[in-house]
């Protein structure tokens, strides 16, 4: 099963109902022993940064222990954006420190918040893009980024006036700037690869 981290940061529903709609199992929980106990753990949000992290709390070093130990983690949006080590929104905030990188504003010369469809370049070795084509379009949300600075981190990108780091994936470790939840069937198999990904993790009990 896979777990849903419940901390009270936005789009938790919406992303247990697409992997209901997928026929995937999942929980939305923020008891620790739920959280240790899952295949797999999905940790989504849409807050300021600051706001995100202290919401995580205390279950913050219990997500990166797991993750490290090769428990899959999927981040999307600001979950995403916490897998890195800090973000400058509203003030310097210390994130996960799962992969290297800092979360920075999207240019001011780009609109902002970036939102909308964008088409997003998908290369062939990320798993969490399998059976899908080189290219397809996902929704955004968001008015800061990740500057990923991690050599051992796959990277899809999307353009957006400069090349914005779309999705990323270390080991088990894997996060969508984009809403997967919001994206059509696109965004529909990007969470069934990664319920697929959990059922074959060795970590699974």
């Amino acid at each position: 099963m896979l777990v849903v981290i419940d901390y009270n940061v936005g789009n938790v529903k919406s992303v247990c109902n697409a992997f209901r709609n997928i026929g995937c199992e999942s929980k939305l929980s923020c008891r620790p022993e739920d959280i240790e106990k899952a295949d797999g753990l999905v940790l989504p949000g849409v807050a300021a940064f600051g706001y995100a992290v202290s919401a995580l709390g205390t279950l913050a070093e219990l997500v990166k222990k797991l993750a490290l130990a090769g428990k899959p983690l999927l981040g999307i949006c600001v979950g995403y954006q916490m897998l890195f080590d800090q973000s400058s929104e509203y003030g310097p905030h210390k994130g996960l420190g799962l992969i290297s990188g800092n979360v920075v504003p999207v240019p001011d010369t780009q609109v902002i918040p970036h939102m909308g469809w964008n088409l997003v370049k998908m290369p062939p070795d990320m798993n969490l893009f399998a059976g899908l084509p080189e290219e397809k379009h996902f929704y955004f949300a968001h008015s800061f980024y990740a500057d990923v600075a991690d050599a051992g981190a796959k990277i899809a990108y999307t353009d957006y006036g400069f090349q914005l780091p779309a999705s990323v994936q270390k080991g088990t470790i894997y996060g969508t700037q984009f809403h997967p939840e919001k994206s059509g069937k696109a965004g529909l198999n990007v969470l069934k690869n990664f319920a697929q990904i959990c059922e074959q993790s060795p970590e699974r009990k």
